[in-house]
């Protein structure tokens, strides 16, 4: 196989092996690093999520990286043995490497290497549904590929037949192709500019509507598309699969309290989430700044929850919802949805159930999205949430006008509704109704 012969795009049902380099005494930057089998098995995930069969998979501990390879020659060894013996075409590096270490390894290896980088953007650019998802993702892999021409300049000449340079493609090539990259990117920038105006629009149109938002956030594949489909009745794709979810999706969901709110799920969120994806992912959390309400929702049954719940949380830092002091309060509540929790064994939930009893500065709420188990306690909880600054009205309306009866019966929680006698207008009906502040000025604008 030679080397012009690894360029190709990432192919479904391509064999592969999956390493992940373990170094030795580093942590993450929300805290400890996750377990290197829990990182092992989530690039697995992310190589099943795009359709690739994984034949073998092995962490390899590294005490210094190498400038070249990353891993040193006797791994590398290693690595070439396993890919003989399981017959893989694709060796997945979870981890980042450089255009240098990329080549060299696939050099070494005479089969195509990607990190974990390129394995995330192939995923992305299959799922994104939106236009404003595919140019972030577009614009993500140009600038990949951009420092990556070193590397990709050989398949240039079979593509262009050698038209014009007489003496192959060389440094002009090179040139030629940052070039056209550039170009296109400044396009595309141009292009998400005037969809984010468009999107900032329809924001503006949503504040102004009086239904709160309440988001769904979590790691990827911790069950936020399960849970919104059994809270919306709707059909987002959801499925065992990393970033199964990667646009933003919004219904209407009815709450104790409420006539509606407005629900939205959004992309899952992974550690050491590559640079070129971190501006899109931002992008498309913006949705969450707005929400009155954000739902972490956590796989309580994953062994790595805790690392996962770090990293959720140092993204929602970097979004501005979690204050920087030390308190780490949020800037709107957060109600953590421990999901996935009919898989648990007894003796588990027995010692989850002793935290939430000492739990006093978090609203915990155990749920299972797929058999519907504790939703409708978090449906209360959040209605409770929104609801919370709410405050006691009592009307004396006329019988006849039932139409703002019908509108607090529909907006806020009627407590008590009696007659009051009669009036000009005929019998009064008594109503007391608890109202946020937010539906007490419609209710005066009726």
């Amino acid at each position: 196989m030679g080397q012009e012969d690894l360029k190709g795009e990432v192919t479904r049902g391509a064999r592969a092996i999956v390493v992940c380099p373990q170094f030795r005494g580093r942590s993450g930057p929300s805290g400890p690093a996750q377990d290197a089998e829990a990182r092992l098995e989530e690039g697995k995930g992310l190589a099943l999520a795009i359709g690739i069969e994984v034949v073998d998979a092995f962490v390899i501990p590294i005490r210094e990286a190498r400038a070249a390879t990353l891993f040193g020659e006797g791994q590398v060894s290693n690595i070439a043995v396993a890919c003989e013996q399981s017959e893989a075409e694709l060796v997945i590096v979870d981890g980042a490497l450089t255009a240098i270490q990329q080549r060299n390894l696939e050099e070494k290896l005479k089969r195509k290497v990607i990190d974990r980088t390129g394995l995330i953007l192939e995923i992305f650019g299959e799922r994104a549904a939106t236009a404003e998802g595919r140019l972030q993702v577009e614009l993500a892999h140009l600038d990949y590929q951009a420092g990556r021409l070193v590397r990709s300049w050989t398949h240039l000449e079979r593509q262009r037949g050698g038209f014009g340079f007489l003496g192959g493609p060389g440094e002009t090539q090179i040139e030629a192709d940052r070039r056209m990259i550039r170009d296109r990117m400044g396009k595309l920038r141009r292009e998400l500019d005037q969809v984010r105006r468009t999107r900032g629009l329809h924001r503006d149109r949503r504040e102004k509507a009086p239904w709160p938002v309440v988001a769904l956030v979590g790691y990827t594949n911790a069950g936020k598309s399960t849970l919104f489909n059994r809270l919306t009745g709707a059909s987002v794709m959801a499925e065992n699969l990393l970033f199964a979810t990667l646009d933003p999706t919004m219904r209407a969901v009815r709450l104790p309290g409420l006539d509606k709110a407005i629900l939205s799920d959004t992309v899952g969120f992974i550690s050491d989430l590559p640079t070129q994806l971190v501006a899109a992912f931002r992008a498309t959390l913006e949705e969450v700044t707005g929400a009155d309400v954000i739902l972490h929702v956590r796989d309580i049954a994953n062994p790595d929850t805790e690392a996962q719940k770090r990293q959720v949380l140092a993204v929602l830092g970097d979004l501005g919802m979690i204050e920087p002091e030390e308190t780490d309060a949020p800037r709107v509540p957060i109600v953590e949805v421990w999901n996935k929790w009919d898989l648990l064994p007894p003796d588990r939930i027995e010692d989850l159930r002793e935290i939430m009893a000492h739990t006093t500065d978090e609203v915990i709420v155990p749920v299972s999205a797929l058999t519907g188990e504790g939703t409708e306690v978090l449906l209360e909880a959040v209605g409770r949430l929104l609801t919370s600054d709410a405050k006691t009205y009592t009307f004396v309306l006329p019988a006849a006008q039932g139409h703002r009866l019908a509108w607090l019966h529909a907006h806020g929680e009627v407590l008590a509704e009696n007659p009051a006698g009669e009036g000009e207008e005929g019998p009064l009906i008594r109503i007391e109704v608890r109202l946020s502040p937010r539906e007490m000025g419609r209710y005066a604008r009726l």
